[in-house]
């Protein structure tokens, strides 16, 4: 049996500590380190992530200033994932940017990545697919799965979602968590 490369290695070494490790520190401002130096993440100011989050690989995730993510989120990074400012991600989110395509015959993988844009609000238990774009001051209600774009300030809600309203386009707050341990 042939060896696995060290770089393999070291990079799998990093997924189960970030996974399995870090983000069971109470501590922000440790994660938040080993995120951005380790992970190497770009996460912007006054940004949380809450304990429990899971992380796919190392890159590729992008969160833009005063956006938190809550607790126990499933973010599959490998196909990019980019959030904007003042965006809130609800407990238990599940963002996905990696599938198989089903109609492939070797069941292909395939990556493409989930954008999320600033004042946007996602539901807890919330299921955002690959590919999908989540616009500006958008909602996505609880539990929703998302398998297509949402427009700029639409509420969806369902299985699949889909528009059930419109969201106020003069929004103007600051989203802030500054809690010590969580």
């Amino acid at each position: 049996m042939r060896r696995p490369p060290l770089r393999y290695v070291a990079s799998q070494t990093a997924l189960y500590i970030t996974n399995h490790i870090v983000n069971c520190i109470p501590v922000h401002w440790v994660r938040l380190l080993f995120y951005r130096r380790i992970m190497r993440f770009q996460i912007g100011k006054d940004s949380f992530i809450f304990m429990g989050a899971w992380f796919d690989t190392r890159g590729n995730f992008v969160l833009g200033d005063h956006s938190v993510i809550n607790q126990r989120c499933r973010l599959d990074n490998r196909g990019g994932i980019s959030i904007g400012n003042n965006v809130s991600i609800s407990a238990e989110v599940c963002i996905l940017t990696a599938d198989h395509d089903p109609q492939s015959p070797t069941f292909a993988g395939r990556v493409r990545g989930v954008s999320i844009q600033d004042y946007a609000f996602i539901g807890t238990r919330a299921m955002i697919l690959p590919g999908v774009t989540v616009g500006e001051g958008a909602v996505v209600a609880a539990g929703a799965v998302v398998t297509k774009d949402v427009a700029p300030y639409t509420i969806v809600a369902g299985v699949p979602a889909r528009k059930i309203g419109d969201r106020c386009r003069s929004l103007n707050y600051t989203i802030s968590y500054g809690l010590l341990f969580f």
